[in-house]
């Protein structure tokens, strides 16, 4: 499908002020949105400030200081932003026009500021900020459009190379598809596994940037498909190539090609936010989020006896007791767990008929006897649906469990494995039919695990499970089928082993799945995520021998529990610091709960568990932690602009801990170490490293929560500027010249200098 990049993100933003970007532009990244915020935040100020009737010496000096540097910050943005422009012909046109109309902006809010030198700005003939309070309006109006409209132009550059890197592996999948020798394929692949691995960086960065946790779900989702089916692909393609004449060795082949296309698919909508032929996303409803919605309307009739109708909410509780027959006709639920749901079903509408009827004559009659009745009904009903909330969660969960216990030894596979290397065509057909079995039994337990998840997107990650067991189930079988008409195959065998292994890892991923279910449940991790899928270089290099994964033994998890142990326990140190924010959208908490979410993913490996399997994924989350720890302490650079003069040496102080810190950890997880001892000593380190790391970050998140709370408690005035600084904002990088910039294709580089303008301050 040919995607245009023109429709993937833009902005729409507005402030107390009146100030707002254009209504047409949405943000969809975090990278966009949170370039914005220290220029939304200042504009503000400073337009506030306009009609505040005290105006000393100091204050004024302030508002030129403050117009000048603005103007100074959107210059050396522009300039960037040109500089992009230059590089991408066919955004170059709206690219400047944007430019103009920010520079434009920029030396009117200058002007309009420039009143340090006025004894009475308002009485003199010279236009001012006081005297022409709508032009600097319109003036910051205008420059937060034009601003807005170039990162989003930078934005489009980086959807723009993400649809070319997924057209290229779509022509080298196409070339590897009619490839007829061993040696052409060879060739041809080792270039596919290049391009897979550039995919995979700019996917990963674009997942991690995305502001909807849906949307980051669905890309988590089919990244990690593409990651299990580039190891797929190359072994079903060999087989094939090995027998040309195999009917299922080509069905097995074709399976991987069609999956991966899906998913490249998936990738791009996603990106694009676009769908085929226009079609809107329809996701089914859940049971729970069905429940919490129609829980919200009946105890919105506290405060609103007239805001829905009956009709509404009965209809509401007809969706939801549909959705329990999933269960009660399900074969696997228990007789138990059937005649609960159905007990508790019959008690929901009985409870909400005398909602309905005490609700009515509340409508005719507000007296207080019937607004007593009225409450006694609402609870009633909510107590009823949080019973049916938790009955259908057991029968979820204790099917899950049960169902993972019973299939943890692998025997099916065994078995497949055994009779097709002895070729044996009808114990084949034999231990087929109860996979088959099997997978029936695993796509029923996530379809009931979907209506339990409690979150989006751990409802995506239950619908991925199921439509993981829903393919790879016949692809073993046809893997099995190949190897028991050519049993002395060893890439025959080898290719089955591929997909048994992809079968393995996604029962232990559905046990990770309903530990975080059960957590959500019990209101221990909330909205917690770990990543599903990580880039492996090397994985798929040019003799097409896959890296041996290395996985700690029994006595090496044994050896680093403890510390396992103390990272566990800092991470939920750190989710209740971040807790405590009131601004949960703050780029502190932000930055903070996602190094919590990898720590507590590392946690999982030291106990052999979750979706870090092998040393080189722990390696690889290290350096994804230690990125994020320094853009923390980038925002902890620019919050010491806000705060007093007194509290900033300890933020800085802490801010060049963390940094240090963060480096070290780095330079530990891309050192390279050769042999079994080697490797646990780098993986003791790394953890090592990240815990010293979350111990430092339980300590900033109170401080810094703290000097907010002080900022925010302060009298109003206006704080000097401080001096234009480039190298406020540590990146660790010394990339400077806007020249060096172009080659991120815009959001960082032009995130840097719009951040830079954090110089105002409200005490």
């Amino acid at each position: 499908m040919a995607t245009s990049p023109c429709s993937s993100s833009g902005v729409s933003s507005s402030s107390s002020s009146g100030l707002g970007a254009d209504a047409g532009l949405e943000i969809r990244t975090r990278s966009v949105e949170q370039t914005l915020v220290p220029l939304v935040s200042q504009i503000t100020t400073l337009i506030n400030h306009k009609d505040k009737p005290k105006r000393s010496d100091k204050t004024l000096q302030a508002i030129q200081r403050v117009g000048q540097a603005v103007n100074l910050a959107v210059g050396r943005f522009v300039t960037v932003g040109e500089a992009i422009a230059n590089e991408n012909h066919e955004l170059k046109e709206e690219m400047s026009v944007a430019c103009i109309e920010a520079r434009r902006a920029g030396e009117t809010i200058a002007q309009l500021t420039d009143v340090a030198s006025l004894d009475h700005p308002e009485s003199d003939s010279h236009i001012t900020i006081f005297t022409d309070k709508t032009g600097v309006v319109k003036a910051a109006r205008l420059l937060l459009s034009s601003v807005t409209k170039v990162l989003v132009l930078a934005d489009r550059i980086v959807i723009k190379q993400i649809i070319t890197s997924r057209n290229k592996v779509l022509a080298t999948m196409e070339q590897l598809e009619k490839v007829s020798s061993f040696q052409e394929f060879v060739q041809i692949f080792s270039q596919f596994g290049n391009e897979m691995v550039e995919f995979a960086h700019l996917t990963g960065d674009r997942q991690n940037d995305l502001k909807d946790e849906k949307k980051k779900a669905r890309m988590a989702a089919s990244r990690a498909v593409l990651e299990k089916c580039t190891m797929m692909l190359l072994t079903a393609s060999k087989t094939c190539l090995r027998h040309p004449d195999c009917e299922s060795a080509r069905i097995n082949k074709d399976g991987v090609f069609h999956r991966m296309r899906l998913a490249l698919e998936q990738v791009i909508e996603i990106v694009t936010d676009s769908r085929p032929n226009g079609e809107s996303e329809m996701a089914p409803i859940s049971i729970y989020s069905g429940i919490k919605e129609f829980k919200n309307k009946v105890e919105g009739l506290r405060e609103n006896l007239y805001f829905l109708s009956k009709e509404n909410l009965s209809t509401m509780l007809e969706v939801i007791l549909e959705h329990t027959e999933d269960f009660t006709d399900s074969a696997y639920t228990s007789h138990e767990h059937r005649e609960h749901i159905l007990e508790l079903s019959k008690q929901a509408k009985m409870e909400l008929e005398q909602l309905v009827s005490v609700w009515m004559q509340a409508q005719n009659q507000k007296t207080k006897d019937l607004m007593e009745d009225l409450e006694v009904a609402i609870l009633k009903t909510c107590q009823c649906m949080n019973e049916l909330k938790r009955e259908v969660h057991s029968a979820a969960t204790s099917l899950a469990a049960d169902l993972l216990k019973y299939h943890t030894d692998h025997m099916v596979l065994k078995a497949l494995k055994i009779t097709g290397v002895e070729g044996n065509l009808e114990a084949v057909a034999e231990y087929t039919c109860k996979l088959s079995e099997q997978k029936e039994q695993l796509v029923e337990m996530c379809r009931l695990l979907r209506h339990v998840s409690g979150t989006e997107p751990l409802e995506i990650t239950c619908i991925h499970a199921e439509d993981t067991f829903q393919v790879t189930g016949p692809q073993i079988i046809s893997a099995a089928e190949t190897l028991a008409l050519h049993p002395s195959s060893k890439i025959a065998k080898e290719n089955l082993e591929v997909f048994c292994e992809a079968w393995e890892s996604q029962l232990s991923d559905m046990s990770l799945l309903l530990r975080e279910i059960n957590d959500v449940f019990e209101g221990r991790r909330g909205e917690k995520r770990v990543y599903l899928s990580l880039p492996r270089p090397g994985k798929h290099n040019a003799n097409l021998k896959a890296l041996k994964p290395v996985k700690l033994d029994s006595e090496e998890q044994a050896k680093i529990a403890k510390l396992g142990l103390e990272l566990h326990l800092l991470t939920s140190d750190v989710d209740s610091e971040t807790e405590k924010w009131e601004d949960q959208e703050n780029e502190i908490v932000q930055h903070g709960q996602g190094m919590s979410s990898m720590a507590y993913s590392m946690y999982l490996f030291t106990r052999g568990e979750g979706l870090l399997k092998t040393t080189q994924d722990l390696f690889h989350q290290a350096e994804i932690f230690a990125t994020e720890g320094t853009k923390l302490a980038s925002a902890l650079y620019a919050l010491s602009d806000q705060v007093r003069d007194d509290d900033k040496p300890l933020l800085l102080l802490e801010a060049e801990k963390l940094i240090t810190m963060c480096k070290q950890l780095q330079a530990t997880a891309k050192a390279s170490a050769q042999g079994k001892s080697a490797t646990f000593t780098k993986v003791d380190a790394c953890i090592l490293k990240t815990r010293n790391v979350m111990t430092l970050l339980c300590q900033l998140l109170p401080l810094c929560c703290k000097l907010l709370g002080k900022n925010k408690a302060g009298n109003g005035c206006l704080k000097p500027a401080p001096p234009w600084k480039e190298d406020r904002i540590r990146t660790g990088t010394n990339a400077r010249t806007p020249e060096r910039r172009v080659e991120t294709f815009g959001i960082k580089s032009l995130e840097n200098h719009v951040t830079n303008m954090t110089f105002l301050e409200s005490k």
